[in-house]
């Protein structure tokens, strides 16, 4: 079958749309597909199989910032490319943001399929508009939601409940079976993604400082960047080197890290479909300590794989990760729930289900 994939997000940003797209494409080039992606992309993708269909716009949105390209360049650039490649299946992620993912639902006859990442409790933006996207909405020959919190997203928009969820996928052997990373000596806590207020990076900070007052060998070590970077300044002469900063990093290169933690947090404050950080931190064997938000509580169950705290409550964030440091059987029952779970997002389970959607609208 001959498969377009389409992202909406900038190729080589850091994003978990972008992870879930170019794994897919991979999987489904390992199972004999054809598969072209169109994104736009700050530079040229090393990948063969990708084009860059327009430079990325930074625009804020959800409590943090899409590189999205919403220009009429980009919206021709797509149609050249569907129309050189002749799919036999669109796959739009995030049909309804304009972007490449709505350009490429406009630009084809082919039938599409369009996947929904997104979550938040509330969108005027996204209620406002959704009367004029409706034609875009049945356009769409199958709708896929990551979570129910994304498939409860849009099905409030457009009272249509053909909807159905198949989450993202993980690389979960990667994670699995990594050797560890050369790391500073301590209790290792493990944070990865942006540093955006969305993450709550400045709550993980606090959660922190809040720790090595009684725990200090405790070790931060974070990776991602982003412009709450800064929340590491506020903490004293004697915490800060106990935070090690990686940078941004590419996603192949994280198993190392997770392989060289003891614990992993994830202190989100909200707006969260999913949780990728978190499967692949439970396929790592890594006891988690997350926020208690609707994307989150779908993956991880609290007590059964990690523990599950308010959202923008660092002390909360810091009991908990104190107890998983300080309690050698609860941290392995966790790890050992959580790499059990983790099997049900592997790409291996999760790839079988989007092609059957392919046979499906392809008939």
């Amino acid at each position: 079958m001959r498969v377009a994939l389409a992202c909406p997000y900038a190729w080589d940003a850091p994003g978990g749309v972008q992870t879930h797209v170019r794994q897919l494409a991979i999987r489904l080039r390992d199972r004999g597909h054809a598969v072209v992606v169109v994104a736009p992309a700050f530079a040229r993708p090393r990948e063969p199989f990708v084009r860059a269909v327009g430079r990325p716009i930074r625009i804020p949105y959800n409590e943090s910032v899409a590189p999205v390209a919403p220009t009429p360049g980009a919206r021709g650039r797509v149609r050249a490319a569907l129309r050189e490649f002749q799919p036999d299946v669109v796959h739009a992620h995030e049909p309804l943001v304009p972007g490449v993912g709505m350009f490429a639902v406009r630009a084809t006859d082919r039938p599409v399929v369009g996947t929904f990442h997104a979550f938040a409790h509330r969108s005027v933006l996204f209620s406002a508009t959704a009367p004029m996207l409706r034609p875009l909405w049945r356009r769409l020959a199958a709708r896929i939601a990551v979570s129910e919190a994304a498939a409860a997203f849009v099905r409030g928009r457009f009272r249509d409940d053909g909807i159905r969820v198949i989450p993202n996928g993980v690389e979960v052997d990667m994670f699995g079976s990594a050797d560890p990373a050369p790391l500073p000596e301590g209790r290792r806590v493990l944070f990865v993604n942006r540093l955006d207020p969305r993450k709550g990076f400045p709550v993980m900070v606090e959660a922190f400082r809040r720790l090595v007052e009684g725990r200090p060998d405790a070790l931060l070590v974070v990776a991602g960047d982003g412009r709450d970077r800064a929340s590491v300044r506020d903490l004293s002469a004697e915490v800060r080197p106990k935070v090690v900063m990686l940078g941004a990093m590419a996603h192949e290169d994280l198993p190392p890290y997770h392989a060289a933690c003891e614990a992993f947090c994830a202190p989100a404050t909200g707006r969260e479909s999913f949780g990728i950080v978190l499967v692949e931190a439970m396929a790592a064997g890594l006891p988690v300590v997350a926020t208690d938000i609707p994307g989150y509580r779908e993956v991880v169950r609290d007590g059964i794989e990690g523990i599950l705290v308010p959202p923008r409550d660092p002390v909360a964030v810091a009991e908990a990760l104190d107890r998983v440091l300080g309690d050698p059987d609860l941290a392995a029952g966790l790890a050992s729930s959580g790499r059990e779970r983790a099997r049900r997002y592997s790409w291996d389970a999760v790839v079988g289900e989007v092609e059957a959607v392919y046979r499906e609208v392809a008939g």
